[in-house]
């Protein structure tokens, strides 16, 4: 069963209210909720509070009692909606920053089943996380979990510290953690692609219309490739300045590569994310009028959804993948490139080292995002490195990529779920005598 939110809002709900559908083996359950609610627990606290903290920009959050306090509230209305369609021994597996309270608020109206919890986006060092509103009562609130899982082992023990820093929870070593009277387990779980299909379909994606219609566009030049939801932690607009800054310095080379940046909108509602639409169509422009020409135009700039099919096909023919994110939990996209690549004649992968993938990929060219000539030369790098080279990086992220796809995700972390619940069993029972 999938629960979650309808994405639609209304003026009023139904606090009881679920729509329940069958589709296949899978059942959705969804709930709307209210436009007050989507304001101040989506658009507000969850993406102009905890996403800003916790991809480390102190500088972009925002932080409001009222949307701090809608982000419980909201959080306790999904747990009431849930517990009525529980069934005894059911696993529990929650998702991400905007449902961080959910498994305390389960707990809280009795569920005793297992409940784990997955992190998708970095989770910042106490000095930086602490910045949020309700910070311990945050921290408090995740010890209800049976296993708390993270994208890299840098984002699993930045948590850990946390808790022990606040003395809210003690750390008994390999993983495990007790507080709040209970025991519970943390851990790093790399999520990873569906590799063999993607590679499958980039394969036969070559040869689709718009595909087709890209390769005759290009002349026989390079293909440097971008693909990234508008947002500030991925680093758009340090990413074009470093092309640019390739440009520069390799005025030779400049009508022999095209940069294709595909930027689908995101959370358009939010301030900060109009801004960065504005800055990124200026920029574009600016770079384009600097270093054009009749028929040649650098960087071309889509600001809209491209069916993923069609990426991965254009994934193939890109010599580069650019994958420079300020910060990110995992990053696919980059993970998606590797796959697509023909085994004959693969790309190069650029890399930020503070992607989640960096850990994993060790066959990219890893940059600083934040230094426009490191990634301009690790550009020139990737450009001109030869086939030998390319063919045994890509290799060896290949066959880490095939051995670690996203079933291995998935089922890993159910299987420790089980794991840590069996282990923990002693520490439930003692929660519940003391709670009575």
């Amino acid at each position: 069963m999938w629960f979650g939110w309808s994405g639609e809002a209304r003026a009023a709900i139904d606090a009881d209210a679920v729509s329940v559908n069958q589709v296949g083996r899978i059942t959705f359950a969804v709930t709307d909720l209210t436009k007050r609610d989507v304001d101040d627990y989506y658009l507000g606290f969850s993406n102009r509070a905890l996403w800003p903290v916790c991809h480390y920009r102190l500088d972009l959050a925002r932080f409001n009692s009222k949307e701090a306090a809608a982000y419980l509230r909201v959080n306790d209305l999904l747990a009431r909606k849930l517990t009525r369609l529980l069934q005894p021994g059911d696993l529990i597996w929650v998702h991400d920053y905007h449902l961080i309270p959910l498994g305390q608020s389960l707990r809280e109206r009795g569920v005793e089943d297992r409940i784990g919890f997955f992190l998708h986006i970095p989770w910042p060092p106490s000095e930086i996380a602490s910045a949020l509103p309700g910070y311990r009562q945050l921290l408090a609130s995740m010890t209800a979990y049976d296993l708390v899982g993270f994208q890299t082992e840098r984002d699993a023990e930045n948590f850990g510290r946390c808790l022990v820093e606040e003395r809210i929870a003690n750390d008994l070593g390999e993983g495990w953690f007790e507080g709040q009277g209970r025991r519970f387990r943390i851990g790093a779980f790399p999520i990873g692609i569906d590799t063999e299909g993607f590679a499958k379909v980039a394969e036969k994606a070559v040869a689709l219309p718009a595909v087709k219609r890209m390769v005759a566009t290009m002349a026989e030049r390079k293909l440097v490739i971008g693909v990234d939801r508008l947002d500030y932690s991925k680093g758009i607009l340090e990413r074009i300045r470093a092309f640019c800054a390739y440009l520069g310095a390799h005025r030779e080379e400049k009508a022999r590569v095209t940069y294709l940046q595909v930027t689908p909108k995101s959370r358009s509602d939010v301030p900060e994310y109009k801004q960065m639409q504005r800055e990124v169509a200026a920029q574009v422009g600016e770079a384009n009028g600097a270093y054009g020409d009749i028929d040649f135009t650098p960087i071309r700039y889509l600001n809209q959804n491209i069916a993923h099919t069609t990426l991965a096909g254009l994934y193939r023919m890109a010599s580069v993948g650019l994958v420079t994110p300020l910060r990110d939990g995992m990053n696919l996209v980059a993970k998606e490139y590797v796959a697509s690549q023909s085994p004959d004649d693969p790309g190069a992968l650029v890399l930020s080292r503070y992607a989640g993938a960096a850990a994993e990929l060790d066959g990219a060219i890893i940059v600083n995002p934040f230094d426009a000539t490191e990634t301009a030369s690790a550009i020139d790098r990737a450009l001109s490195m030869s086939l030998g080279e390319r063919k045994e990086r890509w290799s060896g992220m290949m066959r880490h990529l095939e051995a670690n796809t996203v079933g291995d995700w998935w089922r890993g972390f159910i299987a420790e779920l089980g794991s840590a619940s069996a282990e923990a069993g002693a520490s439930a029972t003692a929660r519940t005598s003391i709670r009575a």
